[in-house]
């Protein structure tokens, strides 16, 4: 199956086996439309079922099913909330989740000429808009870490068939 990070149970809370959990999702409480949550385990792949969860502060509380006391709970601290990809909604065809993004090559179209930047790194969540983090590979002009920004005047063409992002971007910058 393959997964995605939605968030991470981080301790746990008060003594009836509660844990905090950290949300990913731009939303905090959307974390819980992704259902059912896997965990990686030593003994394997296991899956989550929560069972009552409310808000505390800036992040949540949730209750595992079958976990009633602390030290139970703490045993699923520290982990990863992975979820299958296929359980994500569907985007129009000119949305992308981050995830897709991530390793693209990244090909600049600027003053007539053809240059490979890198492969796409992450991105960055910034109050204007989002940014394109490209790290230089094998492939690119100089192994230089580029920021660009993910918006309509830079960033011209995405394809996940091709595995590439099309943008107009000095590659002197």
């Amino acid at each position: 199956m393959d997964t995605l990070v939605v968030g991470r149970i981080t301790a746990v809370f008060g003594v009836r086996g509660w844990v905090k959990v950290f949300s990913y999702t731009e939303q905090v409480e959307a974390v819980f439309d992704y259902q059912p949550w896997w965990i990686d385990t030593a003994q394997g792949r296991q899956q989550l079922v929560v069972d009552d969860w409310k808000r505390h502060g800036d992040g949540l509380v949730v209750h595992i099913k079958g976990v009633d006391d602390r030290d139970l709970a703490r045993a699923w601290c520290q982990q990863d909330i992975l979820v299958a990809k296929t359980e994500l909604p569907g985007l129009s065809s000119d949305d992308f989740y981050w995830h897709q993004l991530v390793g693209m090559a990244v090909i600049s179209h600027f003053e007539g000429q053809t240059t490979r930047l890198g492969v796409v790194k992450s991105l960055l969540e910034t109050g204007a808009n989002d940014v394109l983090v490209i790290g230089g590979d094998a492939e690119n002009i100089d192994r230089e870490e580029r920021l660009i920004p993910y918006a309509e005047q830079f960033v011209t063409n995405i394809d996940l068939q091709t595995q590439t992002i099309d943008v107009i971007w000095d590659p002197e910058f």
